[in-house]
């Protein structure tokens, strides 16, 4: 009990989730009346149906018809595991492009791992298995006049005066962003879509890599720095970065409960915040 001495909203909500997780209440049986509740708990009927909001909130709850009592829904499925990017991001990309209206928000260290992603989307496209009406995508990628964080030499240059590790970074950064770019204003062509793809410069290195797939799912992946030698313009650089495709994606989604949901809207909002703020577009050269 609260303070008061009453029963809370969020009490009651406990107790329920207790029932639940023992067994007392199963999938698919249904919760005694908002009447049997309050008198149970001893409060106002008010007070139950906050109650039940907050356990629908988190998917404990079925959809229910009016004047009935909802029932105790189905555990869901079990959260796949993390991905690598280049495993689990073109078939999610995939399921994005199904809707009529796709949104796809990003923000990564280079476009890599998108650029190949949408390749499966747009095969799917050509092959005539998915049609979208629109394509709206807009990516985040750090600016040229960045020290970036990574990659960086391993002799620690300061700046990036005749930095050949920067250089390396800047043409894959401008090829890969030019090579999605072609590919999907392609369909304006070939299939009549309506499609947008717009660049804006990060005035920072982005720690981690973000796709927002309409509005519904989120999924994250965290850059790991690795010490590497790659061979660009017949020299040997040794440098300190990130393999992208290699980083493993967190999937988020709306549908999965409150705090997937709250993590997808928040993560919508400090991007499309961002995305305001930001008034420099990417310079591709």
């Amino acid at each position: 009990m609260n303070g008061s001495g009453r029963v809370s909203p969020q009490e009651i909500a406990d107790t329920l989730r207790e029932r639940i997780r023992t067994g007392r209440l199963k999938a698919g049986d249904r919760l005694p009346t908002q009447a049997e509740l309050a008198e149970e708990f001893g409060v106002e009927r008010g007070t139950v149906r906050q109650a039940l909001h907050a356990l629908r909130e988190d998917g404990l709850l079925s959809n229910h018809g009016k004047g009935s009592p909802p029932r105790i829904a189905a555990p869901p499925p079990a959260r796949e595991e993390p991905q690598p990017t280049m495993v689990g991001l073109a078939p999610r990309l995939t399921e994005a492009f199904a809707p009529a209206q796709v949104r796809v928000d990003a923000v990564c260290l280079t476009a890599e791992s998108l650029m190949l992603a949408l390749s499966e989307p747009v095969r799917h496209i050509h092959e005539g298995r998915i049609r979208p009406e629109s394509v709206d995508l807009r990516l985040l990628l750090p600016s040229r006049e960045i020290n970036l964080a990574f990659p960086v030499p391993v002799d620690g240059r300061e700046n990036n005066d005749d930095d050949p590790v920067h250089e390396r970074w800047l043409a894959m950064r401008n090829a890969q962003a030019r090579v999605l770019r072609h590919n999907l204003l392609a369909l304006r062509a070939t299939h009549g879509i309506d499609v947008r793809v717009s660049f804006r410069a990060l005035p920072f290195t982005p720690p981690v890599k973000l796709y927002l797939l309409n509005g519904e799912e989120a999924l994250i992946g965290y850059y790991m720095l690795t010490r590497r030698e790659e061979e660009w313009e017949s020299r040997t650089l040794e440098m300190y970065d990130a393999l992208g495709s290699q980083s493993l994606l967190f999937s988020f989604v709306k549908r999965d409960g409150r705090r997937e949901r709250a993590f997808v809207e928040e993560s919508q909002k400090w991007f499309d915040a961002l995305w305001e703020t930001i008034t420099s577009d990417l310079t591709l050269s």
